[in-house]
């Protein structure tokens, strides 16, 4: 009985939260290898990186499965952060929702079975056109290469799915919104009809830089989208790139948040607070007035089995403390600890439980 009751209460504290949060992007399936580095140079990939794939890396797919030992898992930048967010806080389920779109195949439905395996309420607008999207990443050392072959997920259509009544009352249940960079090249109009929502109710919406290539080729749609960031995420190779295109005449990652920090802001309830990782070094953290640094957890090379998920999972640390309101410190604490369990594990996968205090 007793069981029942405090069953029940948990319930009642936990009502408001399911779709709590949101985030929408690209889903993918990745398939993720250790290759050679006759194969990144084949393909003229750098060890670190990631690109979208284009007509030359067209036989990279086949090959990868051929040649390689090969695991599936799935992927896409925003739904990895939005699963590692719900595993973070793993009851209720479905406190994260997530958007995108996918092709009807066999590929799609091992989307959907792993998004219901990850307890996340995950609404894909399906399609026929395109088969659904892949990401191969390309794993040597420490070091992985992704090449994303978008296909469905590039067609995702505001007017077809978000705008549906259904889906749009998800969007409004939320309190903390999140989209990755790499949406930008798919559906700028669907990221700001987020964004505005999220700033006309002074709810939070995050961004994450993603790739040096999203600040450079799809600038004008980033900044079309920055007046709206509550938190920006990035990475120092990413930050670096940012700064360049946007002027800022230093690589020094402090200086650069200070700088993104301060661009222009929609809503001046909330100071945009930025958010840059740098691998094993310190992370940056610049708000209002000030910029702090986190260290990191420590943890021996050699214990370190594939990077691959790393800043998803910091993201989804971050944002399972930030849904529930605890203070900056905190939703760091939560981004190290996610990053730290995924990179002792391949793919962007995780144990059953946290072990996270």
């Amino acid at each position: 009985m007793t069981d029942w009751v405090s069953h029940f209460c948990s319930c009642q504290i936990h009502f408001h939260f399911s779709n709590s949060l949101f985030g929408m992007g690209n889903p993918l399936l990745d398939i993720c290898a250790i290759v050679d580095k006759d194969f990144l140079d084949k393909y003229t990939l750098k060890p670190n990186d990631q690109i979208l794939a284009e007509d030359k890396h067209k036989e990279l797919f086949e090959e990868i499965v051929k040649k390689f030992k090969v695991e599936y898992h799935a992927g896409g930048a925003t739904q990895n952060s939005i699963k590692i967010a719900q595993w973070m806080i793993q009851q209720p389920h479905k406190v994260g929702t997530f958007f995108g779109c996918i092709g009807k195949d066999k590929f799609g439905e091992i989307l959907k079975e792993k998004a219901k395996e990850a307890h996340i309420d995950a609404h894909y607008y399906e399609q026929d056109e395109e088969p659904t999207g892949t990401c191969a990443a390309c794993i040597t050392a420490d070091n992985r290469s992704l090449v994303a072959n978008l296909a469905a997920a590039n067609c995702y259509k505001k007017e077809k799915h978000l705008d549906l009544e259904e889906n749009w009352q998800l969007v409004e249940k939320a309190k903390v919104y999140y989209i990755a960079g790499f949406f930008l090249t798919v559906s700028l109009e669907s990221i700001l009809k987020v964004a505005k929502h999220a700033s006309e109710n002074n709810k939070l919406f995050c961004l994450n830089l993603s790739a040096p290539f999203i600040c450079q080729f799809f600038k004008d749609n980033l900044m079309q989208v920055m007046p709206y960031v509550d938190v920006l995420f990035g990475n120092e190779t990413e930050a670096t790139a940012f700064a360049k295109e946007q002027e800022f005449e230093t690589e020094d990652t402090k200086e650069i948040a200070k700088k993104a920090q301060a661009l222009p802001k929609v809503n001046s309830k909330r100071h945009r607070i930025v958010v840059l990782t740098q691998g094993k070094d310190e992370t940056v953290i610049a708000s209002s007035d000030k910029v702090k640094t986190f260290p990191v957890l420590k943890i021996d090379p050699k214990d370190i089995v594939d990077t691959n998920g790393a800043g998803d999972a910091f993201v989804g640390g971050f944002l399972s403390e930030l849904v529930q309101e605890k203070p900056l410190d905190q939703c760091v604490k939560a981004a190290h600890y996610a990053a730290n369990v995924i990179i002792r594990r391949a793919g962007c996968t995780f144990p059953e439980k946290p072990d996270f205090k």
